[in-house]
């Protein structure tokens, strides 16, 4: 283990700072302060890790991470062991250590009555340690199959299995709509959360091992999606889940009511330096934000960097409780808590318990307020307005943020025969395999929006099974937590 004392000696929890917010509100880079690292404090924090005889954060993380092993490697200073034992189970550890909530830390013993360990800043400074020493390198499979496999999506899930299945020796082509690589990595998440340079010399390292990437390419309408499963010995579907939860009220057909995904992608192109006609901007507007997860926060952090006037974030649930419930919320579960990211720092003002009931335009019909009222439950658990509570807030732009429902799943139907489920993904049995011979599912497109954790371990367990399915058996390793929870599926 790490410092046998570690987690005795050492009880409190130290993260790098984030830049000053009047600083960082002037430009899209990342909001951590990547000078305030101090190693002493990185290892001091490494070394609280109890190497438990059943680590839950193992439970807690779909990848399986081997987290007390490289705990203990960074206190060592042994960087080239840990970038190896953190790539064992993640190919992308520079993305989750970045934007996912991190439930290996909220399943962490440590964490049953002191704060637990940092896990996720370990991991994301094992990843930047290995590029800075050239420890990350490209990965050239040592025989080829001759077997071909079409990846349609790149967001993390397809990244994930395009670069397992090209290590396994498979000729691999990952197609993608968008202009540049990266899905919701590259277009979604704001660059103050991650820049995308991340993502640029990843795709690097895979272009080097192999993998051809054809960008700027629509299947389903550049190419038939019969036609691709013709041209190819498999194909995965790795689509993500992209089409938005509307919100059908009176006046919904307003100008100024846009679905978040448009304006964040803009908003990247913006950062990255590329002029968007008929752009959506926030500047100088009295923003609403409805919904309040990690897409809200990071549509409150891109209006704040566009000169918002005022930015409103409504939650039409109650405020989270800010510690954990231990009856209702217990040790080792990932709790629902009140959290404070950091776009919420920056600004901006958050209502909870707000039902909307109205949008109201004026004479342009152009949206100029929202009548909200306050949410009550229902006796039936349902949700709604409770009357005699409404009451106007003004808004010049609103921007829906409630989650997405599911793939865009009517051309892939209409061409290929893949079943959508009840739940507006498509269907597939445990290997990750649909009713149509040689076509596979992994990520959002099979269950639902979800963690870009979620994500990568569903692309490594899916890229086993084509492995399988292509040559008749499999060395790649593929994460058990994936496997079985698409099983229960």
């Amino acid at each position: 283990m790490a410092d046998p004392r570690g987690f005795l000696t050492t009880r409190e929890r130290e993260l790098p700072t984030n830049r000053p917010v009047p600083v960082r509100l002037m430009d899209w880079q990342d909001v951590k302060d990547h000078l305030s690292k101090d190693e002493t404090v990185l290892k001091r924090q490494a070394g609280r890790c109890m190497d438990c005889g059943i680590p839950f954060c193992h439970q807690g993380c779909p990848l399986g991470n081997l987290i007390p092993e490289w705990n203990d490697l960074t206190w060592r200073d042994q960087w080239e062991d840990a970038i190896d034992r953190l790539h064992a189970t993640n190919n992308f550890p520079e993305f989750t250590g970045r934007i996912c909530p991190a439930p290996c830390e909220t399943s962490c013993v440590l964490g049953i009555n002191q704060p637990a360990v940092t896990i996720k800043n370990v991991e994301v400074s094992i990843i930047d340690k290995a590029f800075e020493k050239g420890l990350v390198t490209p990965k050239i499979a040592q025989r080829h199959t001759g077997k071909t496999i079409a990846v349609v999506g790149s967001g993390p899930a397809g990244l994930a299995a395009a670069q397992q299945l090209t290590r396994a020796g498979h000729t691999v082509a990952v197609y993608e709509r968008s202009d540049k690589v990266g899905g919701l990595l590259r277009y979604g998440v704001p660059s103050f959360k991650m820049e995308k340079h991340h993502i640029d010399r990843r795709v690097r390292q895979m272009e080097a091992e192999g993998t051809v990437f054809r960008t700027g390419v629509d299947i389903g309408r550049d190419i038939p999606w019969d036609h691709l499963r013709a041209r190819y010995d498999a194909v995965l579907v790795a689509t993500g889940a992209a089409v938005p939860r509307d919100l059908p009220i009176p006046g919904r057909y307003l100008k100024g009511i846009h679905f978040a995904m448009p304006y964040l992608t803009q908003g990247n192109y913006e950062a990255e330096g590329t002029a968007v006609p008929n752009q959506i901007t926030a500047e100088g507007k009295r923003v609403i934000i409805i919904g309040g997860g990690d897409t809200g926060s990071d549509c409150l952090g891109t209006a704040l960097r566009q000169g918002a006037k005022s930015v409103t974030t409504l939650a039409i649930g109650v405020k989270p409780p800010e510690s954990r419930d231990g009856k209702n919320q217990p040790w080792p579960t990932h709790p629902l808590l009140f959290e404070v990211s950091s776009s919420h720092e920056e600004g901006g003002e958050r209502q909870f318990l707000a039902s909307t009931v109205e949008f109201v335009g004026n004479e342009d019909h152009h949206v100029t307020a929202l009548r909200i009222a306050t949410t009550e439950v229902m006796p039936n658990g349902m949700r709604g307005p409770a009357p005699g509570t409404e009451r106007e807030i003004p808004a010049d732009l609103v921007l829906l943020s409630m989650g997405f429902t599911g793939p865009e799943g009517e051309l892939i139907a209409q061409q290929l025969g893949v079943t959508v489920t009840e739940r507006q993904s498509f269907a597939r049995d445990a290997r990750f395999a649909t009713a149509q011979d040689g076509v596979f599912v992994a990520g959002d497109a099979g269950r639902g929006q979800s963690l870009v954790v979620w994500a990568i371990a569903e692309g490594r367990a899916a890229a086993a099974a084509i492995d399988e399915y292509l040559t008749g058996g499999t060395e790649l390793p593929a994460p058990i937590t994936a496997r079985t929870v698409a099983l229960r599926a």
